[in-house]
């Protein structure tokens, strides 16, 4: 089975419209194109629903009922409960929500392990902690590879550690990390782990109970939604927490990690992630199945796919003496987010590829800790290449034909 490509990009409007029309968008892991689901509903809900949500009268009933139908959707696709669930205004202050609980729980004989792979968003809120007493240790990247090994994981934890911080996929290395196994290391140590999925979640969604982690984020808006981070934090570490919302929220587990009032309208939306999970399942399978098992057929068939594209590519750059390709070679340990070093600055490199109806990223990403372990010049950056399940393979190709004039 493979994925109907030509349905897939019926589900998203920015392919038919003229401004982007002749352009490749090889920028995906920045934020990718919201399918027409998302899109519909959020034009719904503010025509039709933009009123003070959960209240007694029709649109405010309404609006309520799809905030919750989002929430319980998406944690069924996720494998969670839809209570330990929680939406955000992103990623990034969700974790910095997080850290401020975390502050109260641990103390100055306790460690927090981070990596120096991930995204600022997942390492420098919990550096901070350092503020207060506690031991902030550092796991790093193979300078050559990028890549973290579970032996360097091993070597840091003991008795203090509390908490262990690492990216499912890195938004520059792109190596996939194995987080089952990550995450069963540290539960043995006694360590918790928070998980950034950000550069994972938009080559499937995860199934965040069979990853076994405490706490798992990523964004809606890189899942071909609105801008919304979400985040599972598992109850009975959730529940060990000090409430972070209003003091009469804090009996209900979505409720307790957000300080200021949801965007009801974003919430909404979410719930064309859902839809357009089930157009692909309805599309390309016969038999029902449980929302679960849906999404997992999904995430497979957007792994396959992209990895067939993803192929060609690796294998252009591996072959150019020219550039320096960061991450794995291997298809199979990585997803389709490609950043090389070049001669040029990212941002140039990124901006002569404009030129050939080529949209990609150049610089360092929020990574500056991850390229600077890799013995690269955040200031030069790197060319960032990143595609999801509905580029095309003529796309892959004219990319390649670009690169070749531009490095």
């Amino acid at each position: 089975m493979q994925l109907d490509i030509n349905f897939v990009r019926r589900q998203f409007p920015a392919f038919s419209d003229d401004a982007l029309a002749g352009k490749s968008f090889f920028e995906n892991a920045g934020g990718s194109y919201p399918c027409r689901q998302v899109t519909d509903r959020l034009s719904r809900f503010y025509r039709q629903r933009k009123v003070q949500p959960f209240g007694a009268y029709q649109p405010s009933i309404a609006a309520g009922a799809e905030m919750d139908e989002a929430r319980r959707r998406l944690a069924g696709m996720l494998g969670i409960e839809a209570d330990d669930l929680s939406f955000g205004p992103s990623t990034t202050q969700n974790t910095y929500v997080l850290a401020q609980a975390f502050r109260r729980i641990l103390t100055p004989n306790c460690a927090v392990i981070v990596t120096n792979q991930d995204h600022e968003a997942n390492s420098g809120p919990w550096r901070r902690l350092a503020d207060d007493g506690v031991e902030i240790r550092e796991w790093k990247i193979d300078p050559l590879t990028g890549q973290l090994k579970l032996s360097g994981l091993q070597n840091l934890l003991d008795e203090r550690v509390r908490l262990v911080c690492f990216p499912h996929c890195s938004n520059i290395v792109g190596h996939i990390n194995p987080v089952a196994e990550i995450c069963g290391i540290a539960r043995k140590a006694g360590a918790w782990t928070c998980v950034d999925g950000v550069s994972y979640a938009p080559h499937g969604l995860p199934d965040i109970g069979k990853l076994g982690a405490d706490i798992y984020l990523f964004s809606a808006y890189k899942t071909f939604g609105p801008h919304q981070g979400l985040m599972s934090i598992k109850r009975e570490l959730s529940e060990r927490m000090p409430n972070q919302g209003h003091y009469f929220n804090a009996s209900t587990p979505h409720l307790r990690f957000t300080p200021a009032g949801p965007d009801h309208a974003q919430v909404a939306a979410c719930a064309g992630i859902a839809d357009y999970v089930d157009a692909l399942y309805e599309r390309h399978c016969r038999e029902d199945a449980h929302i679960s098992v849906r999404a997992r057929t999904i995430h497979d068939l957007m792994r396959q796919r992209e990895s067939m594209l993803l192929a060609p590519l690796l294998r252009y750059l591996a072959s150019k003496n020219s550039v320096r390709l960061v991450g794995p070679e291997a298809v199979d340990e990585r997803a389709p987010t490609v950043s090389v070093l070049t001669g040029k600055p990212g941002m140039q490199a990124a901006k002569e590829l404009v030129k050939f109806g080529i949209m990609a990223g150049g610089g360092h990403f929020y990574g500056v800790r991850c390229l600077e372990a890799l013995g690269i010049d955040p200031g030069h950056g790197v060319l960032r290449l990143s595609f999801v399940h509905y580029t095309r393979r003529k796309e892959i190709e004219a990319l390649i034909n670009a690169l070749e004039a531009v490095i």
